[in-house]
């Protein structure tokens, strides 16, 4: 069985950063430990990845905060994780979840069989949207996260968004 690693949006501005939260800085020994644990040819890292023009964007109308643009220091992986990204798949996406992240890890089950374990920011936004996304496209490949690699925007959304995954048939690990 093969175990892949989806680290989710773990980039400046939602680590320490335009929208950081000190419950994001502090899960970073775990996500380095975690993402140490993996393979890279198995590892799997998210970049939310928006334009300047943001702001007129629909989720900049709804969140009006600038963030990840490409090629600023904020989109930029943490700098204490970026070593660890050398040599794995990264995926830009301009959206919560990723089809094309989908789309990739699908074509290695339908070749062999995997696990997804899924880390990362946002626990209440980008995380669940993926995980919701893998589960909906391969309902019967094991899909779990780890609580204590993921943070979201507040300790109780990420409460709440561990439950809707629970919910959802995706195993919650350390929580």
């Amino acid at each position: 069985m093969r175990k892949l690693l989806v680290v989710i949006d773990m980039q400046k501005d939602f680590v320490d950063g335009a929208l950081g939260t000190k419950e994001a800085v502090s899960i970073i020994p775990n996500v380095i430990e975690k993402i140490k644990s993996y393979d890279k040819k198995d590892v799997f890292f998210t970049r939310d990845t928006h334009q300047a023009n943001y702001m007129q964007t629909q989720e900049g109308k709804n969140l009006p905060v600038e963030h990840c643009i490409e090629g600023t220091e904020g989109w930029e992986i943490d700098a204490n994780i970026r070593p660890l990204s050398e040599g794995t798949t990264i995926v830009d996406k301009p959206t919560f979840g990723s089809t094309k992240l989908a789309r990739m890890i699908k074509d290695i089950a339908d070749k062999e069989d995997i696990e997804i374990e899924l880390v990362g920011l946002c626990t209440d936004i980008c995380v669940v949207s993926n995980a919701l996304m893998l589960k909906a496209t391969m309902p019967e490949v094991s899909i779990s996260v780890d609580a204590s690699c993921c943070a979201g925007v507040t300790p109780d959304k990420h409460g709440a968004a561990l439950e809707t995954m629970r919910s959802c048939q995706i195993y919650v690990k350390n929580d």
